[in-house]
């Protein structure tokens, strides 16, 4: 089962400063100064960024794919929300730390988060993240068209009904931050941690 999302279908959390459909991919500018994030170290709860959100059913995996060109000064993200509310939801993709990308999660329940890993080698190329309910948790995984999948986390989600997932982007230090996103499908759930998805 591969069900392909109408970028239209999606509901914004709050409206990017542009978005523009340009045949099926989804070109998005960022506000100068959106992000998420909830009070650890910084104190500070960012609740501004830009995330396109749908149903998301149990028993149901999400992939989102984007470009990386666009992604190039510090802090610059973009990815799949992971949505419960707005103090719980996660958010998994690529951002830009010190000079390189790195791919990494936020995963909020009050507090926030945050792991990451550099990807050097995936600079330039079309990214896509896979999230996957599993029992009370999910799973989440990344690749390009010349990397395999790399599972990033495994992280507590629990929630059978309100949940909704989509792409999502934020610009927290910089204006002109535009996302080529070229895919949002649903398709059915990982067999297991261990065991890669299909290439779809």
């Amino acid at each position: 089962m591969v069900k392909t999302n109408n970028w239209q279908d999606g509901i914004w959390t709050n409206e990017p400063k542009s978005c523009t459909l340009q045949g099926d991919q989804l070109i998005v500018e960022a506000v100068e100064g959106s992000d998420y994030w909830q009070k650890t170290m910084y104190e500070f709860q960012h609740d501004n960024g830009h995330a396109l959100l749908a149903p998301w059913k149990d028993g149901e995996a999400v992939e989102i794919s984007f470009s990386l060109q666009g992604i190039t000064e510090l802090y610059d993200q973009a990815g799949i929300m992971l949505w419960h509310s707005p103090t719980v939801w996660i958010k998994a993709g690529i951002e830009m730390n010190d000079g390189v990308p790195h791919a990494g999660a936020v995963v909020t329940d009050g507090f926030s988060d945050w792991s990451l890993s550099p990807v050097a080698e995936w600079a330039g190329e079309t990214v896509t993240f896979r999230a996957s309910r599993m029992k009370d948790a999910v799973i989440i995984r990344a690749r390009t068209q010349s990397h395999p999948w790399r599972t990033l986390r495994v992280a507590r989600f629990p929630y059978e009904s309100g949940v909704q997932a989509g792409p999502f982007v934020c610009a927290p230090t910089r204006a002109g931050l535009k996302v080529v996103f070229t895919r949002w499908i649903t398709t059915g759930p990982d067999k297991d941690v261990h065991t890669d998805p299909p290439l779809l």
